[in-house]
């Protein structure tokens, strides 16, 4: 089941259910990850794996063998 680095997802929730089912959420971020919102358009710093917006509650994940690319970084849900 575990694609290593070549896994590909579909979206921001299936990054963040294989994030939390591999016990990675709280990996801290390799980088700074200052990133515009999707729910509501705030700037936050994304400081681990697993984030999620302080104003809305926007969830973030990004796999850790991507979590240099910012492009990487999915958006799962407002609450999820």
């Amino acid at each position: 089941m575990h694609q290593g680095c070549d896994g590909s997802f579909g979206g921001g929730g299936q990054v963040v259910d294989k994030l939390r089912m591999m016990d990675l959420s709280g990996m801290p971020m390799p980088i700074e990850a200052k990133i515009s919102c999707e729910g509501c358009g705030s700037i936050f710093e994304m400081k681990t794996v697993e984030d999620r917006c302080p104003d809305c509650g926007m969830v973030y994940g990004v796999t850790p063998c991507h979590a240099t690319d910012l492009k990487s970084i999915k958006a799962a849900g407002i609450g999820y």
